[in-house]
């Protein structure tokens, strides 16, 4: 049975790319900086959902 918590061994900040540990309290993103940055572009309207959400979008990564 898989972990529900379990995270990737390597991982990259989606903003800067740096390895970021699984285990670091800002995760995905490598520092408090980089998740601001996430944020901000969200409050810009620089990221959108460009279409309805599906069932699969819903049952992805459910094992």
């Amino acid at each position: 049975m898989k972990n529900e918590t379990t995270r990737p061994v390597k991982a990259h900040c989606p903003i800067c790319e740096q390895h970021t540990d699984p285990n670091n309290r800002h995760y995905p993103f490598c520092s408090e900086r980089c998740k601001t940055i996430d944020l901000g572009r969200w409050v810009d309207e620089k990221y959108k959902i460009t279409r309805p959400i599906e069932q699969r979008d819903l049952e992805e990564g459910v094992d």
